[in-house]
């Protein structure tokens, strides 16, 4: 890969790459690969294209993401008109997502912590999506149950709430745990996962969610896109473990 750019933050070093055989642009936050997308901004990882698929579903047309990385959700989002809020703590991630991974300017980017800009605007959203992370665990207070009822109260009627969730293999009890979290906030709550595959994402979908269907591939990034269908294709919503 080609280093684009190393950049020292409060919150780290991120450094974007580009890949020389397809061209697609990679974004590291220390050793963790937090986005790519080809030259249009449009996600390479197919939990990406489910949490897009999903807000598509539920007609989602005012979303707040908390949690910035490359921006590839709200890039994806914007280009079907969809009004798109960023929260991220590192201000450093808008520069970079706009600079590298075409991040619209109409996508509104807020430099703040998620729990504290939603305690602090009283605005209400059709989804919130959660997809914040220090290395590959969700922040504690953002899994809190106090943050998933400020959550709640910022969701318009019918509204949903959907959480990224980093899992490493079928032993790892993450998702099942923070998708019991969630019911504690909401009494319609559903679990999408790939088991048997390691190193995946899980997405916790909460709030309007029965009659979400499995997400299928509405937006293919320029380049390969066979393996972003075949996971597509892989998912399942499961019932998750207690305990």
């Amino acid at each position: 890969m080609i280093t684009l750019e190393r950049r020292e933050t409060e919150c780290g070093t991120i450094t974007i790459y580009r890949r020389k055989l397809t061209g697609s642009v990679v974004y590291y936050q220390g050793s963790y690969c937090q986005s790519e997308a080809d030259r249009a901004g449009v996600s390479c990882a197919s939990y990406v294209h489910a949490l897009f698929d999903l807000l598509l579903q539920n007609d989602a047309r005012d979303v707040l993401m908390i949690g910035c990385g490359g921006g590839t959700l709200g890039t994806m989002l914007a280009r079907v008109s969809r009004r798109v809020t960023v929260v991220d703590v590192n201000g450093d991630s808008f520069d970079l997502a706009r600079r590298y991974f075409a991040l619209p300017p109409d996508v509104s980017c807020r430099v703040a912590d998620g729990r504290d800009f939603l305690f602090s605007h009283a605005e209400q959203y059709d989804a919130i999506v959660l997809d914040a992370f220090q290395a590959d665990e969700i922040p504690h207070h953002l899994r809190s149950l106090a943050f998933l009822k400020l959550a709640a109260k910022r969701l318009r009627s019918r509204g949903t709430f959907l959480v990224n969730v980093h899992v490493q293999d079928d032993l790892d009890p993450t998702p099942d745990r923070v998708a019991h979290g969630v019911a504690a906030a909401w009494q319609d709550v559903r679990l999408l996962d790939t088991p048997g595959h390691p190193e995946r994402n899980a997405i916790v979908v909460a709030g309007n969610v029965l009659r979400l269907r499995l997400p299928t591939l509405r937006l293919p990034p320029n380049g390969p896109v066979n393996e972003i269908i075949r996971e597509l294709n892989a998912m399942r919503f499961r019932p998750w473990q207690v305990g």
